[in-house]
């Protein structure tokens, strides 16, 4: 699933006649970013939920995107090149009147998701990423309901979001006081793992589909579970930026470094 219905506040005017995951970025939409990580790590389907300016997000997708279309080339796919994706939507705006946040978001898709699925963030920049079928797979036999990537805090989280164990959990920490000393704490990269279960009833009060189209966010509900010592977490170190400004998108764009 791949979270697109945010009205991007902090990027207008960008964003006042373009949904953010469609901004360009070094030459394609930011969400095609990690469609096509996708497609490369031979994910057969993706879910995009929308809201602000939604209809453009389908108009420019459509609902089976070829390797062809990902790469923007016109030459046929060669042999073994990475599958294709089809596209599902959770239209938030139209049918809720707006968007519901992420785990209201989440929700509302729940029963169009497999068992196990991936979520990320429309508006993250993270060429390097792998969405590895090895990571699931190790997941779905662990007990956690809930696996997340976080990164070193960038300059707009000095704080970060959760902490992270030795053996591999994310930790439920407060923001740190002065003079206090405590584990680091690092921001959360919007991607990562989630079993349904994490999103029924003992978790999470909305009804599966969400179909009062209740708001709510993700976070209450995963440090919950952090308590309980039930969410995982790996540091990624790769290329990763929050486009939330429009003077990141700027520094982005200015960077010469090859993709991926």
């Amino acid at each position: 699933m791949l979270l697109a219905a945010g009205r991007g506040e902090r990027m207008r005017p960008l964003t006042d006649a373009t949904p953010k995951p469609l901004l360009p970025v070094q030459g394609k939409p930011l969400l095609q970013w990690h469609l096509e990580a996708l497609a490369r790590a031979g994910c057969e389907s993706a879910l995009i939920n929308t809201a602000w300016l939604g209809e453009q997000i389908e108009a420019r997708f459509g609902r089976h995107v070829e390797p062809t279309h990902l790469t923007g080339t016109a030459s046929a796919a060669p042999k073994g090149a990475s599958p294709a994706v089809a596209l599902r939507y959770s239209h938030e705006g139209r049918d809720s009147g707006g968007a519901l946040e992420t785990a209201g978001g989440i929700v509302r898709a729940l029963p169009q998701l497999a068992d196990v699925f991936w979520v990320a963030a429309g508006d993250v920049f993270a060429p390097e990423f792998v969405f590895a079928p090895e990571a699931v797979a190790r997941f779905k036999a662990s007990p956690q309901l809930a696996y997340l990537w976080l990164v070193p805090n960038p300059e707009h989280n000095p704080d970060g979001d959760f902490g992270l164990s030795a053996q591999g959990l994310a930790l439920n920490l407060p923001k740190p006081a002065p003079g206090v000393t405590q584990p680091p704490r690092y921001t959360f990269s919007t991607i990562a793992l989630y079993k349904r279960a994490f999103f029924g009833a003992a978790w999470c009060a909305i009804p599966a589909g969400n179909p009062a189209g209740v708001k709510a966010p993700l976070a209450p509900l995963l440090r919950a579970a952090m308590d309980a010592r039930l969410v995982g977490a790996a540091l990624y170190t790769g290329r990763w930026t929050d486009v939330g400004t429009p003077e990141r998108l700027q520094q982005l764009n200015s960077d010469t470094r090859p993709p991926p």
